[in-house]
């Protein structure tokens, strides 16, 4: 008996020394990304690995499909129908009243045609949308369980959450530059009896790309809160109330601080980019220029990815 208990006690203490040399061959922080991450299921992982993985996980759920044709219809068609509606006004016949001399036109009452391609309400739709879409990307796996056994292939966790961001980043910045084209050129196409402008018009062009980016950044904050959150409903609902609600308690001007706060909201800084040049909006108590307004979405673009690379790497799953 005593020969049989010899080997089984032996093969007992060799399990703790096997498993501490398993823990340090695989790099959790994926430290060798020049050589690729290693994976507990053998083999080393490769970045370009992680990233097809995700894609296909993204893909898989019916559900992204429908969230991103619905969204980008939703909001080209009340850019499209905003557009259509001023036609109509503006086709009207527009006579003084008899005897009411005609008064000089003033800059600031001239309609806008760049400001119905890019209409408050849609974009704001667009921008909960990306928003959920990344918060999902790690909400799902969390309420699944399937967080666990991605991070037990790849302890990488920065490699991982790495891959869910590009992904998240590759298609809503798809998103956002096909609803921007869309709506830019359908709604000037409407409005080419009124003053319809071109891409190669002031403004336009850079009112086409802030609104492209500004998806993909809505995006990566979604994944942000989604990694801090852990739960599709309550990120859901935190980015409403951060990107939607909360620039509407800093659009006082009786304290700078307040005002300042507002200005680099990503809907504000937004709003700052697709003002016409040609049109006059008055200036504000605290006014906001276009370099800042661009250094406010790159800011909020950069902090998102740090906060999701550091969350997942410091907290348990």
């Amino acid at each position: 008996m005593s020969a049989v208990r010899e080997p089984a006690a032996e093969a007992a203490q060799q399990v703790p020394d096997n498993e501490a040399e398993a823990a340090q061959e695989v790099p959790r922080n994926g430290a060798e990304a020049g050589r690729g991450y290693v994976s507990r299921v053998g083999g080393r992982v490769r970045f370009r690995d992680l990233l097809r993985a995700e894609w296909v996980k993204y893909w898989s759920l019916r559900s992204t499909y429908a969230v991103l044709g619905v969204g980008a219809a939703v909001a080209v068609g009340i850019n499209v129908n905003s557009a259509r509606s001023n036609e109509e006004l503006l086709s009207r016949p527009n006579t003084p009243a008899p005897g009411l001399p005609e008064r000089p036109v003033d800059k600031q009452f001239l309609f806008d045609p760049l400001s119905t391609a890019f209409t408050s309400p849609a974009w704001q739709i667009l921008m909960v949308v990306a928003a959920g879409l990344g918060a999902m990307a790690l909400t799902g796996e969390h309420g699944s369980g399937l967080i666990r056994t991605t991070f037990a292939a790849v302890p990488a966790r920065r490699a991982v959450a790495a891959a869910k961001g590009a992904v998240v980043v590759a298609v809503t910045s798809v998103l956002g530059a096909v609803v921007a084209g869309v709506s830019f050129g359908v709604t000037q196409a409407v409005l080419r009896e009124h003053g319809g402008l071109s891409i190669t018009d002031p403004g336009a062009f850079r009112a086409v790309a802030a609104s492209a980016l500004l998806i993909p950044v809505c995006a990566l904050i979604g994944l942000a809160t989604g990694a801090l959150v852990r739960h599709s409903a309550g990120s859901v609902g935190a980015v409403v109330g951060l990107l939607v609600l909360a620039p509407g308690l800093f659009n006082g001007e009786t304290y700078r601080w307040v005002r300042e706060i507002g200005n680099v909201m990503p809907v504000n800084a937004w709003q700052k980019l697709i003002q016409n040049p040609e049109r006059h909006y008055g200036t504000p108590k605290y006014p906001v220029t276009e370099t800042e307004a661009w250094v406010a979405l790159g800011a909020w673009a950069l902090v998102a990815a740090v906060l999701v690379l550091w969350v997942v790497e410091r907290r348990d799953v």
